[in-house]
């Protein structure tokens, strides 16, 4: 089973992008970050036709997340982190797909810091890290995975000091991710590639992307079930590369087949 994340930077004009690269990549699972657009303007019926099934919770704007499956049905177990009943932002999605439990999310920037947007940011990993407390211990696979806006060491990140000051690389961020993983959490990018210089953004300016200055935020954390099923983890560069793409790029795994049914197409 391949599972995905993509922060899209905007479905509707992106739609071309994210079809292409379904087609080319063909992932079974697939968690999509910042939508930007509203619950009625997900593109239900493209996505449809490409061979998936999809929930998602849109907004607009800005934000928004969707789980798409091409094997088996979705269902669908939370929408929306717990912890804060006035939190309306569209960050977190949640379901049971093949025999695995996927938590998609879209962790906040956090910018400018200090400020409220940080400390909003700093308040939802804390939410996230009681709630994924819930997740660790279960007996099922369990993969969460998405855009983290997090950069967890200097490995994960090209010139280091030029982000000091920026919220994604703040020692609070990292220390509350750190705190996540010691759960029981996995990162399985870092597990097969300990040492590997690998980043899933890329700025626009400057040829960022072209001269590899990137920063790793994109991540993905296994319970130990799934970790034990994990065959590889990948960070998918094509993309990043096609013309009009989104500055994030895709990041999958593998985990071992457990009888999972075959795609819908």
């Amino acid at each position: 089973m391949k599972i995905a994340t993509f922060n899209v930077n905007g479905i509707g004009g992106r739609l071309p992008i994210l079809l292409k690269w379904l087609a080319l990549a063909e992932p079974d699972i697939v968690v999509l970050q910042e939508l930007k657009a509203p619950q009625a303007a997900f593109p239900h019926a493209a996505i449809e036709e490409a061979g998936y099934q999809a929930i998602w919770q849109g907004q607009s704007r800005w934000n928004g997340v969707a789980l798409l499956s091409r094997v088996g049905e979705i269902h669908e177990t939370r929408r929306g982190l717990p912890g804060d009943p006035t939190d309306d932002q569209s960050r977190y999605i949640e379901a049971a797909v093949g025999g695995v439990l996927v938590a998609g999310l879209y962790l906040p920037n956090g910018n400018p810091r200090p400020g409220p947007k940080f400390d909003y940011k700093l308040a939802w990993m804390k939410r996230l890290d009681a709630h994924l407390c819930t997740l660790v211990g279960l007996k099922a696979p369990v993969v969460v995975l998405g855009d983290f806006n997090v950069i967890p060491t200097d490995r994960d990140v090209y010139k280091p000091e030029r982000w000091t000051e920026d919220a994604l690389f703040a020692p609070e961020a990292r220390a509350a991710y750190q705190q996540i993983l010691a759960q029981g959490w996995t990162d399985a990018i870092r597990h097969l590639h300990p040492k590997e210089t690998i980043y899933t953004f890329w700025h626009y300016w400057r040829r960022s992307f072209e001269r590899n200055a990137g920063i790793r935020i994109d991540h993905v954390l296994l319970n130990k079930p799934a970790k034990k099923l994990l065959k590889a983890a990948e960070v998918d560069l094509r993309p990043r590369g096609w013309e009009k793409s989104s500055d994030h790029t895709p990041v999958w795994i593998e985990l071992a087949d457990q009888g999972v049914s075959r795609p819908l197409k």
